[in-house]
C-alpha cells in the first residue's frame, strides 16, 4: 500500500480499500450478465422462426417483439452499470498494492497488467455504449417496422465483445489471484502461485 495513501485515507480495510469487499467485481458480473442476457435474447429473437416451434411445444408464451425487448433493455442496463463499473475500477486500482515480483501466467508484471486492464475496461465500455446506440438506431428507425429488429453485423460485433470480455476478465483474475490485488486473507495464501497448479 502507498504510505503517502494511507495517511490522507484512514481506515482502509483488509483489502486496502475504504469497505471490506471490492465493488469493482462485483458490478463486473452484472455488466457480464446484462450484456451476454442483451445479446442472448437478441440472438433468439432473430432465429425465432427456427425456433418457434420449441417455444411452442414447451407451452412458452413468447413473441419475437417481446425476445428484442429484453435484448434492448438488457444492454441499456448494460451501458449503464458499465460506467459505474470502471470508474470502481479504477478507484479500487489506485488504491492497490500488487505483489513486486511476481509474473502472471501471460508473461507480465503488475503494473502493465493493470494498464491494460484499465485501458481494456474503457473500450469495453466505449464498445457496450457504441452497440447501445447502434441497437437504438435498429429498433426506433432503422429496423423498426421489420420483425427482424437486429442485423446480423450487430449480432457478430457482439459475439467479438464476448471474446473481448473473456480476455478482459483474465486480466482483471490475474490481478486478483496472482498478483494479490484487494483480496481477502485466505486468499492470499495462494498468491503468485499458478492457480492451474494448485
Amino acid at each position: 500500500m502507498n504510505p503517502d495513501l494511507l495517511k490522507q485515507w484512514d481506515g482502509l480495510g483488509i483489502n486496502g480499500l475504504p469497505y471490506q469487499i471490492p465493488i469493482h467485481p462485483q458490478l463486473v458480473h452484472l455488466t457480464l450478465g446484462l450484456f451476454i442476457v442483451a445479446i442472448a435474447f437478441d440472438i433468439v429473437g432473430v432465429l425465432f422462426p427456427l425456433d418457434k416451434f420449441a417455444f411452442k411445444y414447451l407451452a412458452i408464451p413468447v413473441t419475437r417483439s417481446a425476445l428484442f425487448d429484453v435484448g434492448w433493455y438488457n444492454l441499456v442496463a448494460a451501458a449503464i452499470i458499465t460506467f459505474f463499473t470502471v470508474i470502481a475500477g479504477f478507484f479500487e486500482i489506485l488504491l492497490a498494492a500488487p505483489l513486486a515480483d511476481v509474473t502472471s501466467a501471460w508473461g507480465m508484471q503488475a503494473l502493465e497488467t493493470m494498464i491494460l486492464h484499465g485501458v481494456g475496461g474503457v473500450v469495453i465500455l466505449t464498445l457496450i455504449v457504441g452497440m447501445t446506440v447502434w441497437r437504438g438506431f435498429q429498433r426506433y428507425l432503422w429496423r423498426k417496422d421489420m420483425a427482424r429488429q437486429v442485423q446480423w453485423s450487430y449480432i457478430a460485433a457482439g459475439l467479438l465483445i464476448f471474446v473481448l470480455m473473456f480476455l478482459q476478465g483474465t486480466l482483471g483474475a490475474h490481478l486478483g489471484g496472482e498478483f494479490g490485488v484487494h483480496v481477502t486473507a485466505d486468499q492470499m495464501l495462494h498468491l503468485g502461485e499458478n492457480p492451474n497448479q494448485l
